[in-house]
């Protein structure tokens, strides 16, 4: 579907002209037959069964009113197997998913060990139902426990880094608005991607300089570094003469209603070399060691077990002076 047909359908939607399209599922069934089409001959009846199960399954959670799982979690989960496929057929020689064993299932998680504990709850749903199912009769993945550090691993920016970012999104006139609109707000306020991707104009309070972030129950208040280029990012979408309500406006979404696409946001930050996700967690470990982390998940609007990974495993010394014992 072109920018036009999409621009047609928000309009003649929006007016109770016309029903929405099935677009969006067609695009997904597609997506979700290249992963199993990816799979080896042998191996792929098993893979087609369990994707119809999470089919089924999504619909009997729409109809019973709970969480169904998204058109992501099903085509990750596919792509987990069908990684796990393609490796038991090119590396083990082995064709049968009877014939997977541990090893097999340890062999393979070594190659991506960040993503370890997100393959082994796939897996594990993969092989309970194989076994129900009489594909195997043991499950290889039982058993297999992460072992991966509780506490935050990713890498951080220096303070360098930071004043360098800092300087390049407040004072390069070259610099798309965008860019400086996610960096600084990342930088800054521990803003992610999907926070900024869904910002609308309407969460914006001009006269308060105050903008509505996410899940954050108060509004919160924008330094004039972060409202500059609120203001860069809002001219920007003027120009580009929109009714699209939101503040980050595309080519693809000038025309419709919806905000930027998640493949766009992840790539915003390409030119600067860092990605959005590490610039946020530089934020939050910086407040999480410096305030309570209970402050930080109200302000946030997360959980308190979200903040408490952030928070590092030392003490500061200048903060014990009151606790040491004189000397007699």
């Amino acid at each position: 579907m072109g920018t036009l047909a999409r621009a047609l359908e928000t309009f003649f939607t929006m007016h109770g002209l016309a029903m929405v399209t099935d677009q969006a599922e067609r695009l997904a069934a597609g997506r979700r037959r290249r992963r199993i089409d990816a799979v080896p001959q042998d191996l792929r009846p098993p893979v087609q069964a369990i994707a119809d199960f999470m089919m089924h399954s999504r619909e009997r959670a729409r109809r019973a009113g709970t969480r169904p799982r998204s058109d992501a979690t099903v085509e990750a989960a596919l792509a987990i197997v069908r990684d796990l496929a393609r490796f038991l057929a090119g590396h083990r020689g082995k064709h049968d998913w009877a014939l997977t064993d541990v090893h097999d299932i340890e062999a393979y998680l070594t190659n991506q060990p960040k993503a370890r504990k997100r393959r082994l709850v796939v897996l594990g749903q993969f092989f309970r139902f194989a076994r129900s199912r009489k594909i195997v009769l043991v499950d290889p993945a039982r058993g297999l426990t992460s072992r991966g550090p509780s506490g935050f691993t990713g890498a951080t920016l220096t303070l360098d880094q930071q004043r360098a970012l800092f300087r390049r999104w407040t004072t390069a006139p070259d610099i798309h608005p965008h860019e400086a609109l996610l960096g600084v707000l990342a930088l800054l306020h521990g803003v992610s991607s999907r926070e900024v991707k869904m910002l609308q104009t309407g969460d914006l309070d001009l006269r308060a300089r105050t903008a509505r972030l996410g899940d954050r129950p108060h509004p919160v208040p924008l330094d004039p570094a972060s409202w500059s280029v609120v203001e860069r990012c809002l001219a920007h979408r003027g120009a580009q003469r929109t009714n699209n309500p939101h503040v980050m406006v595309t080519r693809q979404t000038k025309s419709g209603r919806g905000p930027a696409s998640t493949a766009y946001v992840s790539h915003v930050l390409d030119d600067c070399g860092f990605p959005p996700r590490m610039i946020r967690c530089t934020r939050l470990l910086d407040l999480v060691n410096t305030m309570d982390p209970k402050l930080v998940a109200a302000a946030f609007g997360m959980g308190p077990e979200a903040t408490m990974i952030y928070l590092a495993d030392h003490i500061d010394e200048t903060r014990l002076s009151q606790w040491e014992t004189p000397r007699t």
